[in-house]
């Protein structure tokens, strides 16, 4: 047995490689970058110590990111998780064309974000913008939607949310056809009302599956990049901007490799970090059926 174990590890191996390659030293590197000046083309650079990361606790620019960040990451995933576990309970229902509305539902999420960035441009652009062509159908004078920044932030949360409510609402689908039918049959003999059964069998219930969901949501909306550049690229300024946008503003804009890399460095560890909360918080509510 011990040999073939030996045996099996050599599988391991090409695994091992590929994540070293591509996670690991990427890693190291950007860690490494992070304490240099390096403009991403020269090849020459200095050691600056710790004065990237210093300079980001007075850029307005970066604080800005880190708090639109929290918002798509945390607005997401609560418009996601609501909308998904609406839907999920409505088609959990038989009715006829139940199959065409979960199509319907979950049809946003094949298409790439950055397709769907485009698509919702030409609908909340000022100029000829299909938004701004009904308002003007009611005598309504044209919007610029995307001139405002915090109006821009609710925008893209509500484009993200309303693309990924798919991924939610199939796992919530799942989790419910999970649930035994006898823990409703016998809250019905007990005469449980309608809510009472929602709060205390099925919410309770669904906890591995609102782990799963809002875990997904919550990385998903904190690294955000795709519908940003489509639709905002970032502005105006930098008022959209989120922490993985801004890397590639400050890496390709303004030719800053080494400050560029330590704000990604922040933005991994606010994701890792946050979503270990929120998976932890979330696994102590969990029950066993």
């Amino acid at each position: 047995m011990k040999k073939r174990a030996r045996a099996m590890n050599v599988f391991y191996i090409p695994a091992i490689i590929l994540f070293s390659v591509f996670v690991i030293y990427p890693l190291c590197k950007g860690i490494f970058l992070s304490f240099t000046n390096w403009n991403g083309y020269s090849q020459t650079y200095k050691i600056v110590g710790i004065s990237n990361y210093t300079r980001m606790l007075t850029d307005n620019n970066v604080h800005r990111a880190f708090i639109n960040t929290i918002i798509y990451g945390v607005g997401s995933t609560i418009l996601q998780n609501l909308l998904g576990l609406g839907l999920a309970l409505l088609l959990n229902q038989k009715f006829h064309g139940r199959a065409v509305v979960r199509t319907l539902v979950y049809l946003p999420v094949m298409i790439a974000p950055l397709i769907m960035g485009y698509i919702m441009y030409f609908f909340f652009r000022f100029n000829n913008g299909a938004l701004n062509d009904v308002i003007a159908i009611f005598g309504r004078e044209a919007v610029d939607w995307l001139a405002d920044g915090n109006r821009g932030v609710t925008i893209l949360t509500l484009v993200n949310s309303l693309q990924f409510v798919g991924i939610s609402m199939v796992i919530y689908l799942a989790g419910l056809q999970g649930i035994p039918d006898m823990y409703y049959e016998a809250a019905a003999i007990d005469g449980v009302k309608a809510g009472q059964k929602f709060r205390y069998i099925t919410l309770p219930l669904l906890m591995p599956a609102i782990n799963s969901s809002v875990t997904i949501n919550l990385i998903g909306g904190l690294k955000l990049f795709d519908i940003i550049m489509a639709l905002t690229s970032g502005g105006p300024g930098y008022d959209t901007h989120s922490l993985s946008t801004l890397v590639n503003r400050t890496y390709f804009g303004s030719e800053n490799a080494g400050y560029a890399s330590a704000i990604g460095l922040v933005s991994f560890i606010l994701i890792m970090e946050l979503s270990n909360i929120v998976v932890k918080a979330m696994e102590k509510k969990e029950v066993d059926l």
